[in-house]
This record gives C-alpha cells, structure tokens and sequence, in this order.
C-alpha cells in the first residue's frame, strides 16, 4: 500500500512507479524543503472570483442590457495532492458495485526526504498504520474547515460496501463518519508510494517510526533496457571517440565505493539522457563531471590517479572548459578522453580505428555519399576538402589572427565534431594520450602564413557536414557553401 522506491540516482525509480501505474488513476506531487501540511494536504488560499458591481444604493449595475462584473479576491479551501487523492480514492469506492473491487487511486510522491516528513504528514502519520485488508486502523478527527470540505465534496455519495467496511471496525458507522467529513480515514483502494534518492538522504532525516510504516523496495544499479526488453547500449560521444557507457558507470562506481564507503553517491545507467544512443560531450561534462567533481569526490581530495593531468597536476573542474573570445564555455574533449582513460573506460566497437575517407564514408559503409560542395561559387570539393578550404579561406581573410585566436573562433561555432580544428599544441597532446593508429590520417595541416600550425579534421559524415555548413553559412564572414 505504502511503498518507497530508493537508490541511487538514475536507477529508474520514476520509471518504474510510471510503467506500473501508466493506466491507473494517479496523483503525483514532489517534496522539497519548504513543503508543509498546508502544500500537501490543502489550505485556505486566496482566488478570485467574479461578481456583479452595485451602486451605493445596493443595486446591480446594467450596461447595455448585461450585468457589470469585477473581480473579487475572496478566500477558499483548495485542496492538495493528498485531500485530492484521498476524495478520489473513496469516489471510486462509491461507484463500485457491493461485490465488487474499486479502482485503485495511487498518491505519487517524488524526492520523498527533500521535505521534513513529520512537518509534511503531520496527524496523517497515524493514518499510514493499514491493517491486513490495507484500511487505516487508527482514523484520525478533522478540524472544521476540512470537515466542510470533505462534506461538500462527498456529498450525496453512498458506499454500497459499507456494511463490510463497517465490520471491520466492530461495526461502528465508519463510512458515515468518512462520509460526513467527520474523519479521515485511509481505504485499500489508496496506494501511496514514493521515491528517494539515497544521495539526498542528508537533506532531512526519515525517523525510524516514519520508515516502519512504509515498504522498502530498492532499486538496485543495473544495465538499461528498453519497453521491449532489449538492452540498452548507450554511449558516451567524445569527438570520433565512443566511450561505452555501462562500462563507465561500472568503473566510476567502483571508485566512488572505495572513496566513500557508500552506495548513496554511485550513478545509475539512466543518471543522464541519451539522444539516440549517444551521450554529448557537453552533456556529460555538464551533468555527470560536475555530479562528481562537487557531489562525489569534493570532501574526500582528487589524489586518485584517475584525477591525473598530462602535466602531472590535477584534472580540476575547471579545466574542462574553455572561454573563447566572446566569453563562451567550449568543453574541452582532450581532458574528457584523458579522464575516459585515467578509469579504463571501453571504447565501443574500436572507435578509435574507425575511419571516414575524404568523401564521408567507411570501407564498410553499406551506402556512400559522394556529395561535392563548392566554396563561393568555386571548386568541387569532397566533405573533408571543403571543411579544409573553407578554414584556410578563413585564415586567408583575416591573416592578423593568431593560431589560437583562429581555433578559439571556430570551437565558438559549436559544431559537430569535438577536435574540428586543433593548435598544433592540442594535437600533439592528443596525439600522446591516444591509442588510434589511425590518429594522424584523420586531420589534414593548414600553415598560416606566420608559419604557425593548425590542424583540421577531415572526419566528416553526411550529418556533420551539414552542420558545419549551416553554421559557417550563418556567420557574416563572405563565406558561402553550396552543395553541388
């Protein structure tokens, strides 16, 4: 009747609660520090409701054949998550038939101990004690203002199982009493379940008297499936690396386990979103590295190795970011590769190898593409040529800009490919930390006329490339692609 679903975060315990109660009637709220009895029960609160005006003389005031209305603030009992569920709940059991089971009226509660539980419930948590056929053993009495409410809103309403109900209680008139608004009484038809993330347990303590009332249903790590029972095999995007994303939550909670000591901080296989099987870059610096760099591992030191920087430093936050000219926070994928590594994160299907030729294409790509594109009106290049030759029209039209200040440009666009253009100092410090023998055939070199080195990917498939001509395009830089 009364269940929480707990563990650590992104172990599905929404899902859960949503796939088993898709088809039920249900009411969900969620708890958070400044819930009380009145958010969740119902209150007195001000609304407005609309009233004839009257002069000083007392009467109604006609325009054009009409009534004049204004609005008016006046005071009313609304009624929360749980007066909802709970009137819900005993409606269905006036609509069964005597012999028959009533629909069932689930009360969701999400992050149950983000509130105080005992300045939430209040009196209620006597109600929570079910006997064997789920019905409260110990009704509780309303004040005034919630007797009128419930009257009102049980009004001219009958329970056809009464006599049964009543039984159970010696043969007192209980429904009647549940009927007149006189008591509040929990029926077998109201299941009130709710999550808790075990990482938030600090928020508010849940006493033991609390948690005896309640079933516990872990929810423990495990693999992602879909609605049909196939495995989930997400994974982690980081430029042309595939990081498989199982491996990472295995590897990452085995750490935060021997750091902490505990299971409250690990992450679940659904802590992020993918889109189409793949976590960004972005979204896993965002989400999952400030999870664990402010969360996890902030009061106990990062003097682990997988914390290690190229320089012999510490990998901090910080480092996976970098402001371009206009003050842009451009994630850094090296240090996301570096980190990948540091914990002996797979990679999925030897990503690393995978190769796409000038024209987009894999040696085992069932279907090629072999789309030319012309650069302001000139040429007939292939997919990697033309990412090529627009970067080196760029550097062309303004030869005041630095290498770095080249680069910083381009990473601002944001497109879709991590190592788009490099300094010679980044791809040299990528080149060290890979495994990729392939690593140098997948960049072709631009000199600047200064001299200066910069490297620019040729790793170019059909969707990347028309992101990348929809974003030079849009730049007020004279520069104009054209698919042939």
């Amino acid at each position: 009747m009364q269940i929480i679903f707990y563990g650590a975060p992104g172990t599905g315990k929404s899902y859960t609660i949503n796939e088993t109660t898709k088809d039920e009637s249900v009411i969900r709220t969620t708890f958070h520090p400044d819930s009380d009895y009145s958010t969740f029960v119902g209150a007195y609160k001000p609304t407005t409701i609309q009233v004839t005006m009257r002069d000083v003389a007392g009467h109604k005031i006609i325009e054009g054949g009409e009534e004049v209305k204004e609005d008016r603030i006046v005071y009313e009992f609304v009624n929360q998550a749980f007066l909802q569920a709970y009137i819900q709940a005993w409606k269905f059991y006036a609509e069964a038939a005597e012999d028959a089971e009533p629909q069932k009226q689930y009360l969701i509660i999400e992050e149950i101990n983000r509130g105080n539980c005992a300045q939430v419930f209040g009196d209620l948590f006597q109600l929570l004690d079910r006997n064997s056929t789920g019905f409260s053993d110990y009704p509780i009495y309303t004040d005034t203002d919630m007797k009128k409410q419930l009257f009102k809103a049980f009004e001219e309403l009958s329970i056809p199982q009464s006599e049964r109900i009543n039984n159970l209680y010696n043969g007192r008139q209980i429904t009647e009493q549940v009927l007149k608004g006189e008591i509040l009484l929990l029926p077998d038809n109201l299941y009130i379940w709710a999550t808790m993330n075990t990482s938030d347990q600090s928020l508010f303590p849940v006493d033991s008297a609390f948690k005896r009332r309640w079933e516990w249903q872990y929810m423990p790590i495990g693999k992602g499936y879909d609605d049909n029972g196939n495995e989930l095999n997400w994974k982690i995007s980081v430029g042309t690396n595939e990081y498989d994303w199982w491996s990472f939550i295995e590897k990452i909670n085995l750490q935060i386990g021997s750091t902490t000591n505990s299971e409250d901080k690990k992450l679940g296989f659904f802590f992020c979103k993918a889109e189409n099987g793949y976590i960004s870059a972005e979204t896993f610096v965002g989400k999952v590295i400030f999870y664990l760099w402010n969360d996890v591992f902030k009061d106990y030191g990062f003097d682990g190795t997988i914390f290690k920087d190229t320089d012999g430093g510490t990998l901090s936050f910080d480092k996976f970011y970098k402001a371009d000219r206009s003050g842009k926070a451009i994630v850094q994928n090296e240090k996301i590769d570096l980190f990948l590594s540091n914990l002996g994160v797979d990679m999925t299907d030897d990503s690393e190898n995978v190769f796409l030729d000038e024209n987009g294409n894999t040696e085992n790509s069932t279907t090629k593409d072999f789309s030319k594109y012309s650069l302001n009106g000139n040429g007939s290049y292939s997919k990697g040529g033309i990412v090529y030759e627009t970067v080196k029209l760029y550097a062309e039209n303004n030869p005041e800009l630095t290498a770095q200040q080249i680069v910083e440009t381009w990473l601002s666009l944001s497109i879709n490919i991590s190592n788009l253009i490099e300094t010679d100092e980044m791809w040299n410090r990528r080149k060290e930390q890979t495994r990729d023998s392939k690593f140098e055939s997948k960049s072709k070199v631009l000199t600047l006329h200064d001299g200066e080195i910069i490297h620019i990917s040729n790793q170019f498939n059909v969707n990347r490339i028309q992101d990348f001509i929809n974003r030079v395009n849009a730049q007020d830089w004279n520069i104009r692609i054209e698919k042939l």
